[in-house]
C-alpha cells in the first residue's frame, strides 16, 4: 500500500551477540591496563544524529535513542539515560548485563564515586567528549583516587571488527533564494564576534556551523543534511573549510572556494598546532568542540577560549527569506497532514492498520508534494501503550495493531529545501475515556498558554515552560521533557541555544523558531502530545516600556476535537482554537482534493458551549 523510503523498521542487536561484545570489550580494557572506559553517545561534534560508523554505544549495548552514556567497569557496566528514554533501555538493553541509570540527576559522576577506587585507570576517548564533560570526569576519579586516562585510540573501535567506513555524503550548495544571505555576509558578522572574543580565530566544530556560514547542505548523516567537517574563521584574513575532498563535485569546490581555503580534515591539527605555537588565543565551541581541540592548542602553547559559539546565535536568529521558506514549507507540509490525518480516520476503525502503515502512509503523502528531501527524525507512532514511550521508534518486532479506544500518537517531521517541519497529533481511535479526555484537554491548555504568550524581548524559555505544566500539575501531572526546542532552516530539528524547558537560559529573540509540545503519559496506557512549531515576532502593545515579543503559529494541522473537554476550556482558550482552526481552513483547504477538503471541514468546525 505504501512504502517508507527514508525509515526502516527493522529490529536492533540484542541478546548473545551483545554480551559477547561486552566480554571482548573488557579484555580489551585489561589488555590496555584500564580498569574502565566510558562510552558516550557521541561522534567527535557531538552531533544529535551520527553515521553508523560512529554508533559505538548501540553497538555495544543495544540501546538506540539520541542520548546515553556508558560506563563499562571490569565487574559493573551501567548505561545511562534520561527520562525520555528509560522505557526504551529497559526494553533495549540486557539487564543481566547492564544495569540502567538517570543521565542527569544524579549523573554518571556520581555513580563513579561510588565505583572507582585508589588506582584505579579509567580510559576515554578525548575526541568523543567536551572539555567540561572530561573535566567532570577528571573530578570524579580524583575524589576517588583514580586516574583519568585519554587515550590516543578509541577501544571500542578495537573489537568492532566490522565497523562501518566513515560517510562521502555529496555536498550541495544551498542557494540565495533559500539562504537569504551571502557567505561573504555572514563571514563579515562572525568576524565581529571573534574580535569580541578576543580571538584570533574560532574553530567552527559543529557542522551545522558550517553548513550554515557557507550555505551548504551535505548527505553524511539520516535525516539532517549535514556535511561533516570543520572550519576556521580568523579574525583578519581567509577561513579554511576541513572536509573530505571526496564529497565535493567541481562545482561545490568552487563555490566553497570564492569564499574560503579548502583543506582535508587532517589538516586541522596542523593549523591548530601552528595557530597555537605562536601564541594565539582560540575560540572553541563549549557544547561541540572536542576535548582533544582543547589539549592541542594547550600543549602548543595557545590559549583555548570556551564559551558558546557565536555561530548559534546567527543562524538560529531566521533572515526575512528563511522566515518566508519555513512559511511555505509548513503550508506544503499541512497538505500531507490533512491527507494523511483524514486517512488515519477512515481505516483505522478498520482493525487493520498498525503503527508501521501510518509511518509508511505519512512519508508517502510528503513524498508525493514533490518537493521532500528526507523526514526530519524518524517518525514516533505509538498506539495504546506505545504511545507512552516518549521517543518511540516502531520495529518489526514491536509494531502494535491500531485498535478502537486507542490514542495513537503521532510526532513526525519533514526536511524540505525551504524549511525544516515538526508536528505531533495525538488522534483518537473511536470513542475516547473521560480520563483521556481529561489529560488531552490539560495538554490543550498549556500548548495554547505557550502559543498565546506574551513575553519580554530577551526573556528565556525557562520563564515560559511553567505556562505549560500549569495544568497537569494542578492535578497533580506533569511530563519528563522539555516543552519545546530550536529548529533550523533545512537543517537540526533541534537546535539551539534557545528551548523552553526548565533549563533554558539562551534569551528567545525575534526570528527563532521553536517547538511547543507539552504532553502526558500513561506508562503502559497511552500517551498524549500536542506539537506546533512557533516563530518568535514582535508585538506591538499600547503603553508598553520595553519591546515585547509573542509567538506566530506556523504549524497548520487540526487538533482533534474528538479529545476535547469543552467545559475544561475558558472562553480565551475556545476562541484561540476556533481561531486556529478557521486559519488551517483557509490555507489548507483551496490545495485537497474533494473528499479531504470535506473532512477537514468536520475537522476544523468551530466549537461552541
Amino acid at each position: 500500500m505504501f512504502e517508507a523510503h527514508f525509515q526502516t523498521f527493522e529490529d536492533p542487536e540484542a541478546g548473545v551477540a551483545l554480551s559477547a561484545r561486552l566480554s571482548a570489550f573488557r579484555e580489551e580494557l585489561a589488555r590496555r591496563k584500564l580498569t574502565g572506559f566510558v562510552v558516550p553517545r557521541a561522534d567527535q561534534q557531538q552531533n544529535e544524529y551520527v553515521p553508523p560508523s560512529e554508533e559505538r554505544l548501540a553497538w555495544l549495548t543495544g540501546f538506540t535513542g539520541s542520548a546515553g552514556l556508558a560506563i563499562v567497569l571490569a565487574r559493573e557496566a551501567a548505561l545511562f539515560v534520561d527520562g525520555r528514554y528509560t522505557l526504551q533501555a529497559a526494553k533495549q538493553v540486557d539487564g543481566k548485563a547492564w544495569t540502567i541509570e538517570p543521565l542527569v540527576d544524579p549523573p554518571p559522576e556520581s555513580w563513579l564515586g561510588t565505583q572507582l577506587v585508589s588506582g584505579d585507570r579509567l580510559g576515554f576517548d578525548p575526541w568523543l567528549h567536551t572539555s567540561s564533560a572530561a573535566e567532570r570526569l577528571v573530578t570524579a576519579c580524583a575524589k576517588a583516587g583514580a586516574e583519568l586516562v585519554a587515550l590516543d585510540s578509541n577501544p571500542v573501535d578495537s573489537v568492532w571488527a566490522e565497523r562501518p567506513p566513515a560517510p562521502l555524503g555529496p555536498v550541495a550548495i544551498q542557494p540565495l533564494q533559500f539562504a537569504g544571505e551571502t557567505e561573504a555576509d555572514k563571514l563579515g558578522r562572525i568576524r565581529l564576534e571573534v574580535d569580541k572574543l578576543g580571538a584570533e580565530a574560532l574553530v567552527l566544530s559543529d557542522p551545522h556551523a558550517v553548513a550554515w556560514t557557507f550555505n551548504i547542505r551535505g548527505a553524511d548523516v539520516a535525516h539532517t543534511p549535514l556535511p561533516l567537517s570543520y572550519a576556521l574563521v580568523p579574525r583578519d584574513g581567509r577561513p579554511t573549510v576541513f572536509i573530505d575532498s571526496r564529497k565535493l563535485s567541481n562545482v561545490t569546490r568552487d563555490h566553497l572556494e570564492q569564499s574560503a581555503d579548502v583543506e582535508e580534515p587532517e589538516a586541522l591539527t596542523a593549523r591548530l598546532t601552528e595557530l597555537g605555537q605562536a601564541g594565539a588565543a582560540i575560540a572553541l565551541d563549549n557544547a561541540t568542540a572536542a576535548d582533544a581541540l582543547s589539549r592541542l592548542i594547550t600543549a602548543a602553547g595557545g590559549k583555548p577560549l570556551r564559551g558558546g559559539d557565536p555561530v548559534s546565535l546567527l543562524k538560529a536568529s531566521k533572515n526575512a527569506t528563511e522566515i518566508e521558506g519555513t512559511r511555505t514549507a509548513h503550508r506544503r507540509d499541512a497538505v500531507a497532514l490533512a491527507r494523511f490525518l483524514a486517512w488515519v480516520d477512515h481505516e483505522a476503525l478498520s482493525g487493520r492498520l498498525t503503527e508501521i502503515d501510518a509511518v509508511e502512509a505519512l512519508e508517502t503523502f510528503r513524498r508525493e508534494t514533490g518537493a521532500l528531501k528526507d523526514v526530519s527524525f524518524p517518525t514516533i507512532a505509538g498506539t495504546g501503550p506505545n504511545g507512552a514511550i516518549v521517543h518511540y521508534r516502531v520495529t518489526r518486532k514491536s509494531n502494535r495493531r491500531i485498535a478502537r479506544g486507542d490514542l495513537l500518537l503521532i510526532d513526525s517531521g519533514a526536511q524540505y529545501q525551504d524549511g525544516t517541519t515538526d508536528v505531533t497529533r495525538t488522534i483518537a481511535i473511536g470513542e475516547p475515556t473521560a480520563e483521556m479526555r481529561d489529560r488531552f484537554t490539560r495538554v490543550l491548555r498549556g500548548h495554547i498558554a505557550i502559543a498565546r504568550a506574551m513575553f519580554p524581548d530577551g526573556a528565556s524559555g525557562a520563564q515560559l515552560d511553567t505556562l505549560a505544566r500549569q495544568f497537569l500539575w494542578q492535578a497533580g501531572l506533569d511530563f519528563e521533557h522539555g516543552t519545546g526546542h530550536g529548529v533550523g532552516s533545512y537543517l537540526s530539528v533541534h537546535e539551539g541555544p534557545a528551548r523552553i524547558s526548565k533549563l533554558g537560559s539562551a534569551a528567545l529573540k525575534r526570528g527563532m523558531i521553536l517547538s511547543n509540545e507539552p504532553g502526558y503519559y500513561k506508562t503502559d496506557s497511552y500517551g498524549i502530545r500536542i506539537e506546533n512549531l512557533e516563530l518568535v515576532v514582535g508585538l506591538d502593545i499600547a503603553g508598553a516600556e520595553k519591546p515585547m515579543n509573542g509567538f506566530e503559529t506556523l504549524t497548520l494541522a487540526p487538533i482533534d476535537r474528538r479529545l476535547i473537554d469543552l467545559y475544561m476550556l475558558s472562553a480565551d482558550e475556545l476562541s484561540w482554537l476556533n481561531d486556529y482552526h478557521a486559519r488551517v481552513r483557509h490555507e489548507v483547504r483551496p490545495h485537497l482534493d474533494e473528499a479531504t477538503k470535506s473532512w477537514l471541514e468536520h475537522a476544523t468546525a468551530p466549537l461552541s458551549l
